[in-house]
């Protein structure tokens, strides 16, 4: 309650938190746009040093509820921690915006054997760019959980573990389930690594706000 009242009753802290509401809102609705133009414009597949040499996995139910199970407990974090929301949305916008810049340059096909996400809600068309369609280059699901694990990775070391644990667990079910090409996922990384020093250097208030203590 104590934390609330600080952080909501400061003016900076306010216009940061609701700066990085709009920017993180921009980033998904174009996500969605992109991820329907990558969709309707994609080319031919191509082979795989990994994927052609495994067989397909049904792991649709793990990519789904890992993602859930991960969102949930990202809420959770930040509601403990509400210095950490500006950051991290403003941090999450960038990757989903650089991300979708990435996608948006390339329409290669997906594998052509892939798990199917058989979900009745999720297969929504609001969903598309989250679970479904072909926005394939780099992998979301290994890389943002990459990129919390950066943000937190000198200050906690059990969330670190934690995130790391969901980056490296995605990174195996899209493998197994041919739902992103290899190089999909190790890129991500790299990519993930930079765009972590891209919002350091962008966000320093937010960036220093981030490293308080808790109260």
């Amino acid at each position: 309650m104590q934390s609330f009242k600080k952080y909501f009753s400061d003016k900076n802290y306010l216009i940061s938190f609701f700066g990085g509401l709009i920017f993180l809102t921009v980033s998904l609705v174009l996500q969605f746009f992109i991820s329907g133009y990558v969709t309707r414009s994609g080319s031919g597949s191509v082979t795989d040093i990994i994927l052609s040499n495994t067989r397909v996995y049904d792991v649709g139910g793990i990519f789904v509820w890992g993602s859930i199970i991960l969102t949930v407990f990202c809420i959770f974090v930040v509601l403990n921690r509400l210095n950490y929301i500006p950051f991290m949305m403003k941090s999450i916008a960038l990757f989903t915006l650089i991300r979708s810049v990435f996608v948006s340059l390339t329409h290669i096909s997906p594998f052509p054997t892939h798990a199917i996400i058989n979900s009745v809600f999720f297969n929504r068309e609001a969903f598309a760019g989250i679970f479904t369609g072909n926005d394939l280059f780099f992998s979301g699901h290994t890389g943002l959980p990459f990129l919390l694990a950066l943000m937190v990775w000198n200050l906690d070391k059990r969330l670190r573990y934690i995130f790391l644990g969901f980056s490296l667990l995605f990174a195996v079910v899209v493998l197994l389930g041919h739902l992103h090409y290899s190089i999909d996922v190790l890129a991500a990384f790299f990519i993930t690594y930079t765009i972590f020093d891209i919002c350091e250097f962008l966000f320093k208030k937010d960036w220093k706000l981030f490293q308080e203590k808790k109260l």
